[in-house]
């Protein structure tokens, strides 16, 4: 028997009671086919990075353990029909791996830029200039050096025996 965990992405608007099911179905498959049910961590909502199925929050549940790999492929078959899973995700378990949910990252503001002020006028133009030309001049400090010489495409000689050549053989 190998060690497995499931992290399972639920729909966030079921029930919990549809939650606890399809938690306890996957336990019962499990337990029928000889493995063994460790532990189920409820990680709780949390905020999805894109929206799937129009919805930005999933319920996150984390089962944890030990079956032969044809119980794993029949559990992800049942998941993978079942409504209310968005997602899921099945591994091989390390050995003192930490089974604590990941801290909930913050969330990132994203600062406006100000508006410039319409009262400046032409303050705001020249400060513009000046942005514009320290940019132009960054990107030229960075461009890269154009290479010393290239190869010519095709010697004329080539060309001229190419041509005589044709002459010859349609005469």
């Amino acid at each position: 028997m190998t060690d497995y965990e499931i992290l399972l992405m639920l729909d966030p608007e079921l029930p919990d009671e549809r939650q606890t099911e399809i938690v306890t179905r996957s336990r019962e498959l499990i337990e029928r086919d000889g493995g063994s049910f460790d532990a189920h961590q409820p990680w709780g909502r949390r905020r999805l990075s894109y929206e799937i199925d129009h919805k930005t929050d999933g319920s996150y549940h984390l089962l944890t353990f030990a079956a032969e790999p044809a119980t794993l492929e029949e559990i992800s078959r049942v998941l993978k029909i079942t409504d209310g899973v968005m997602r899921h995700l099945a591994v091989r378990r390390v050995q003192g791996a930490s089974m604590r949910p990941p801290e909930p990252a913050p969330e990132e503001r994203v600062a406006a830029r100000p508006a410039p002020r319409q009262d400046a006028g032409a303050e705001t133009d020249t400060a513009s200039e000046n942005e514009t030309e320290n940019e132009t001049e960054s990107v030229a400090e960075v461009a890269p050096e154009p290479a010393a010489e290239s190869a010519p495409e095709a010697p004329a000689d080539e060309e001229a025996e190419s041509a005589e050549t044709t002459a010859e053989s349609t005469a």
